[in-house]
């Protein structure tokens, strides 16, 4: 059973796109690209505090030194960690959370919409028999965003932990201090900030369909189509907003353009209004997650 549903899960996923054109897969991928450039510009301009890295840095050291029995040493460098954090702390209005390191991640699952629905059921089915691992597998594969992580250091505690593992160490409590030291190795905040992609490609798909309406009708209805087909598959895959626009609101205004086109063909204004709900409704999707 485990290897029917697994196998099952995988072979939908190779069914990647099948009714999309060529043209507004095209565009997809180019939304995607573009978002993924935003990114790398959002965590170039994050400021990572080097003085936070540094004691992060020498807190290994210090461990490392206490392992070879060189507790002089491993003091000289403690105090140095120290010290960096006091630099951190002197300043106006620091934060509770300290930037050390940052990632993108990126994962867009490539399946169609009964490809998601077929994972689902598999996963349930899963579920229901208490194969929680074998379900897992299924289900991670159900998320397609762009997310920034942002690896912290909690000024609130680490300072202090790093002052008691000096305070051990001066008395001699090795083993204390080096707990200490590995409890506020473990105590970071990873922020993510996650970005729906299938929103992205919406909003994008609909911007063409904008600028070709007038000269290429079939085109602009092709992209309008795949991006009703993105914004199924975002609600499919759990991704909400806290914008009081619905998925369903959306999708009849994408059908009022549709409409529009495929008649009089006087959709500006129609276009301009079904993007402003799907840009707001999109930042309000944006989650900050804290782990």
């Amino acid at each position: 059973m485990k290897k029917l549903f697994v196998s099952f899960a995988a072979a939908s996923l190779l069914v990647s796109g099948a009714f999309a054109s060529v043209a507004s897969k095209a565009e997809s991928n180019k939304a995607v690209a573009q978002a993924k450039t935003e990114v790398k510009k959002e965590q170039k301009e994050l400021k990572i505090v080097q003085e936070a890295v540094d004691a992060v840095a020498l807190t290994n050291k210090v461990l490392a030194e206490l392992e070879k029995g060189n507790k002089d040493k491993a003091i000289k460098d403690l105090e140095d960690a120290i010290g960096k954090l006091e630099v951190v702390l002197s300043a106006p209005n620091a934060p509770a959370l300290i930037p050390i390191d940052s990632a993108i991640e990126v994962v867009d699952f490539p399946g169609t919409l009964q490809d998601i629905k077929t994972a689902i059921i598999s996963a349930k089915a899963l579920l229901a028999q208490n194969k929680i691992q074998e379900a897992r597998a299924i289900l991670d594969t159900l998320r397609s965003e762009i997310v920034l992580k942002v690896v912290n250091l909690p000024l609130a505690s680490y300072p202090a932990a790093l002052k008691l593992a000096a305070k051990f160490l001066h008395e001699n409590r090795i083993n204390e201090a080096k707990n200490v030291l590995n409890q506020a190795l473990a105590t970071f905040v990873e922020v993510d900030v996650v970005t729906p992609i299938p929103l992205l490609q919406a909003i994008h798909l609909v911007e063409v369909a904008k600028d070709v309406a007038k000269k290429d009708k079939k085109k602009a209805l092709e992209m309008l189509d795949e991006a009703k087909r993105d914004l199924k598959k975002a609600e499919a895959l759990g991704y909400t907003s806290d914008s009081d626009t619905t998925y369903k609101m959306l999708e009849d205004m994408i059908a009022k353009v549709e409409k529009e086109v495929k008649g009089k063909n006087k959709a500006e204004k129609l276009f301009e209004e079904l993007l402003e709900k799907l840009k707001e409704f999109k930042e309000k999707a944006v989650k900050k997650i804290n782990k």
